[in-house]
């Protein structure tokens, strides 16, 4: 309640004061509630979730290939074989009828991705045991990946009252440090890739004026409830929500009259989809996040982390001589399935049997090993009758992780700066073995020679050995690191294009929106796939391709590609020139949806708002992630927004940089003034001691409650 007192205190003393871009949208903000740190939260968590879209997606690509090639197209970990399992239920479902329905809702997804960060969170974190450290205390390093935003959706804060001192990041709205540390215990988090939630196919009739649903047999009349949504500019709407045993019909809105071209066309559905979410359950997860910040120790810590419920978190925990590791989340536990695709809702066999009990969640404390590392990678064997995720990102850079961590060397904050701000790239030295290795590398010049072109030819051959030459350093300066980020999106598009285009339908872009995050089935295909896909094969052709043959028009598409963006002489070739950083307000992305006026203002003002380009090196695969976006352009979009590193030896442990500013005001010197610090790695420290939190922060405020 004093959280949002203050909130409501500011706004009260500052009238017109808002970022400019909120006064060019026309936003007038309402009074802070505390019930919007909780929905905020709510917000933030759908944000963070994966499998959503992926289902949703993956309907997409059942209509356009069937289920058998759909499975290929899945994410699954290198070791893992498709899973045509999960993918035979649709075997005897027929989704012809349901395609504009499908479509209508998936072009309502692609909208509200434009709009959130839905399923794009990643990270890194580790924690290195006093016996592997110089200083002979445990270290913890951290850093989130997320999209790249002005400003970082992040905040730096330092929280210090009577029962709760922390310092780290926190999401504005939400009064509690979410990693950071508090003097004597440290935390951060990567993504688990949790699949908590499930889309379950219902059979829908309406019968005395009743939507009913088919259950086990019997036809059951759909929970209704009214809801009423506050729009600007706009009176309040009321709507009917329709709820099954699975839970609320997310599709039913798209049967009413489209009355803004932002909303899909008008469709009667002949299948309905159920939202199935773990976090719609009674939950501590606030609470634990502030009793978390509150613990003394890694043993009185760890009860707390398990309370976290509602979000699917990789958290290590660290204290001065102990490390540990703890998975939080809230995970189904299926009767049938991997909840992969969605699910015939009607006979039951799908349902959920309650949740996996936390004391099963995978934990460790202060492992032989001397270290603990996530990085949103595979957690189980693949084996395992426990299901957290099917959405593992590929091990590459737990992989590096590891290397570097596993040596004798002593480790300290500057080894995990280091750490954190390496480009090298475990995908492009696989990649370039796969090329280099002489028997395959013979197919793809055999098929080069065959080629008519001999421009083409050309093109192959010194891409070709331009990979097979390259160190695996993803820097700016790097010529062949361009061709390795070309090579994913040309073999991406020799390999799939073919079955799921134009580049403009629903097939293709749903696969893009499924690998955009970690390129999944684009890293599969070249290195772990071999001529057993039928990818391989291009079907607008009468011969049989292989995989030597794709890729070898991948390489002559990838040489043309940089050619076109950066000249013909390779020396002149830099990651940099093609690869670059770019921030942007939230109001300038959002302004075409403004009015005539606020859209032109916003347009106009861009310059002022926006931030970029900037040289960017590394990659997807590397641990200074810098990600792109498939098919598109090579802009970076997803970047370690925050980076964190506590050494418990230091006289100040936490160190930290944010990617922007604190600020929404671009006249403020607060805007933009971490970008370069961010750019160049420098950290700031967040101090407990007295004397250099009076010596560091020389402007202050108190707030004191009344």
């Amino acid at each position: 309640g004093r959280y949002s007192a203050g909130v409501n205190a500011w706004l009260i003393s500052h009238p017109g004061c808002l970022p400019p871009d909120m006064v060019l949208s026309g936003y007038h903000p309402e009074n802070w509630q505390p019930r919007d740190c909780t929905s905020l939260f709510a917000l933030l968590n759908l944000g963070l979730a994966f499998n959503l879209h992926e289902e949703i997606n993956a309907l997409n690509l059942i209509q356009k290939v069937g289920w058998e090639k759909t499975a290929w197209l899945l994410p699954v970990y290198p070791d893992e074989d498709p899973p045509f399992e999960e993918a035979r239920k649709f075997q005897e479902i027929d989704l012809t009828d349901s395609m504009a329905s499908l479509e209508s809702l998936s072009r309502r997804q692609f909208q509200v991705l434009e709009h959130t960060c839905l399923g794009v969170a990643a990270s890194n974190n580790w924690a290195v045991a006093p016996q592997k450290t110089a200083g002979g205390t445990s270290i913890l390093a951290n850093d989130t990946h997320l999209p790249a935003a002005l400003p970082s959706m992040w905040y730096l804060m330092h929280l210090d009252s009577p029962q709760y001192n922390a310092a780290g990041i926190t999401v504005p709205g939400l009064p509690a440090i979410v990693a950071g540390y508090n003097g004597q215990i440290a935390w951060g988090m990567t993504m688990v890739m949790g699949d908590n939630q499930d889309l379950f196919m219902e059979k829908l009739l309406v019968k005395d004026d009743k939507l009913h649903y088919l259950y086990k047999g019997q036809w059951h009349p759909a929970t209704a409830r009214t809801e009423t949504f506050r729009i600007k500019g706009r009176k309040d709407v009321s709507r009917t929500i329709y709820e099954t045993a699975h839970g609320p019909l997310i599709n039913a809105a798209l049967e009413e009259e489209r009355k803004h071209y932002l909303r899909p066309t008008q469709t009667r559905l002949p299948l309905g989809l159920a939202h199935k979410w773990a976090v719609f359950e009674e939950d501590t997860t606030i609470d634990a996040f502030f009793n978390l910040g509150r613990s003394a120790s890694v043993a009185e810590a760890l009860p707390h982390v398990r309370d976290i419920r509602a979000i699917c978190l990789n958290m290590l925990v660290a204290d001065r001589d102990n490390i540990a590791w703890q998975v939080t989340g809230r995970y189904p536990l299926r009767k049938k399935g991997r909840g992969m695709l969605p699910s015939p809702g009607w006979d039951g066999e799908y349902d959920w049997n309650g949740y996996l009990d936390p004391a099963q969640h995978p934990t460790k404390t202060n492992p032989q090993t001397g270290f603990l590392a996530t990085a949103n990678n595979r957690l189980l064997e693949p084996d395992s009758d426990m299901i957290l995720s099917s959405s593992w990102h590929y091990p590459f850079r737990f992989e590096r992780i590891a290397a570097l961590l596993a040596d004798d060397r002593r480790h300290s904050a500057e080894t995990s700066a280091a750490m954190q701000r390496d480009i090298h790239s475990v995908y492009a030295l696989r990649l370039k073995a796969l090329l280099a290795d002489p028997g395959f590398q013979a197919e793809i010049l055999n098929a080069v020679e065959n080629w008519e072109s001999e421009p083409r030819r050309r093109a192959a051959s010194k891409a070709l050995q331009l990979i097979c030459d390259f160190d695996g350093v993803m820097s700016a300066e790097s010529g062949p690191a361009c061709l390795v980020g070309a090579l994913i999106n040309t073999a991406a598009r020799r390999t799939f294009l073919d079955e799921l285009g134009p580049d403009d339908s629903l097939a293709w872009n749903a696969f893009l929106d499924n690998n955009d995050l970690c390129y999944g089935a684009i890293m599969d295909h070249p290195v772990f796939r071999e001529d057993e896909s039928p990818l391989w094969d291009d079907v607008a052709t009468p011969a049989g391709e292989t995989k030597a043959d794709i890729l070898a028009l991948a390489l002559a598409d990838a040489w043309e590609l940089v050619c076109d963006e950066l000249g013909d002489d390779p020396d002149e070739w830099q990651w940099g020139k093609l690869h670059s950083y770019f921030w942007k307000t939230e109001g300038t992305i959002l302004s075409r949806h403004l009015g005539l006026v606020e859209r032109t203002a916003m347009r106009l003002l861009e310059p002022y708002f926006n931030r970029g380009p900037y040289p960017a090196a590394g990659s997807y695969s590397t641990l200074d992630v810098a990600g792109f976006h498939l098919g598109k352009n090579f802009d970076v979009w997803l970047i370690p927004e925050m980076r964190m590193i506590v050494d418990f030896a230091s006289n100040e442990p936490l160190i930290i940089i944010n990617s922007t500013g604190q600020s929404e005001r671009p006249s403020s010197p607060h805007y933009n003034d971490g970008i370069d610090a961010w750019l160049a790695h420098e950290y700031q420290a967040m101090p407990f001691g007295e004397d250099n939190i009076s010596r560091q922060y020389t402007r202050t405020i108190t707030l004191v409650p009344h």
